[in-house]
């Protein structure tokens, strides 16, 4: 296998070790040059990329391509194109790969103001680092975002990676928009309530017809709040940020970043396209997350703040009005077995293991 990772971050890198794990050869792309270096400091080919045309040496690399993962979040991008209903049933069929599944009905950064109190990754950004985001509600303009790498291969991956066997699409749970604490699968129509996840939809059905037109199976992974070494409670807590908020009945999936890495490799190798939530088993309040932590550390738990008066800025205050359970029955029933079901075990992993750090 030779593995390309679009947005070589923190879910793409967990990506990347499972693969070499397996033998693969794996490239990344990072914005920076000194990105670039630590890269290639723990194993991975790197390229710079910030959006704009291939350089000659990526060109020559996606051309060997087999496995293709793009990290990279939505970005500002000129287009005419309009905006995607909130309201409309999500997705575009997606080829089917072997073993795979084709039918479709319907991310990070380590700001504060991008997490949620338990020191998860708020579930917009799942798979991509370094995303630019503009607040909700913001006007929308002939600039718009969109998917940096999507318009440079439209209309050509074939001819651009020629050898290539499967695509992952790293997406959010965020497309399912508020469902009032209830159950959602693959097969819920979404509804998103917030931008940056309309076009998290918009996203997926392109890379759906680009895949299709190439012949290539391609998995959307519908990721919830990231977690794991180095982003977690336990950093929080130490810090002094960590905030105990109370909303009634809410609650979060979240998802271990080695779960995204094993996920996707599951996928990949079996060559499956589809909709799939990569979340854990377990939905919970973020306040138990945070008393969990505090627990296994021997420490007090932050006093509770009502949501209702918690001073928030409105990027993290605008994740509390999606309230639903995810399931990830679907990829569990074809295999696929999580090292951290719930929040508990892993916690309990990554203190014991004095993994807690990064």
């Amino acid at each position: 296998m030779r593995v390309m990772i679009f947005g070589c971050g923190y879910s793409g890198q967990a990506i990347a070790g499972c693969f070499r794990a397996e033998g693969a050869r794996v490239s990344g792309t990072a914005r920076t040059a000194e990105k670039v270096a630590e890269l290639e400091a723990r194993g991975i080919t790197g390229f710079v990329f910030d959006g704009s045309e291939f350089g000659e040496e990526l060109a020559a690399e996606l051309r060997e391509v087999t496995h293709l993962v793009q990290s990279i979040p939505p970005m500002k991008l000129k287009s005419a194109q309009p905006p995607h209903p909130a309201s409309a049933t999500l997705g575009h069929p997606l080829p089917e790969g072997r073993g795979g599944n084709s039918e479709l009905t319907a991310s990070s950064s380590s700001k504060t103001d991008k997490r949620n109190g338990d020191g998860a990754a708020l579930p917009f950004s799942p798979g991509g680092e370094g995303a630019r985001r503009a607040d909700e509600g913001a006007p929308r303009s002939e600039t718009r975002e969109g998917d940096p790498l999507l318009k440079l291969i439209a209309g050509r991956l074939k001819i651009l990676c020629p050898k290539l066997e499967w695509i992952g699409y790293l997406s959010t749970v965020g497309v399912y928009g508020d469902h009032g604490g209830g159950w959602v699968t693959e097969e819920t129509p979404g509804s998103p309530i917030l931008g940056r996840s309309i076009e998290r939809v918009d996203t997926e059905d392109a890379w759906a017809i680009e895949a299709e037109a190439a012949g290539v199976p391609v998995a959307a992974l519908r990721l919830s709040g990231i977690y794991g070494p180095g982003r977690n409670a336990f950093v929080n807590l130490a810090r002094g940020t960590a905030r105990r908020i109370i909303k009634r009945d809410q609650v979060f999936n979240r998802i271990r970043v080695e779960d995204i890495g094993g996920a996707a490799l599951f996928l990949g190798t079996r060559r499956m396209g589809g909709i799939y939530n990569v979340t854990d088993d377990e939905p919970g309040s973020p306040q138990d997350v945070i008393v969990e932590a505090a627990r296994l550390m021997g420490v007090e738990p932050p006093a509770e703040l009502d949501f209702d008066t918690a001073d928030m800025t409105p990027m993290a205050r605008s994740f509390y009005s999606a309230n639903k359970r995810v399931s990830n029955a679907k990829i569990v029933a074809a295999g696929f077995r999580f090292r951290f079901p719930n929040y508990r075990m892993s916690l309990a992993e990554l203190w014991s293991e004095e993994r807690w750090r990064g």
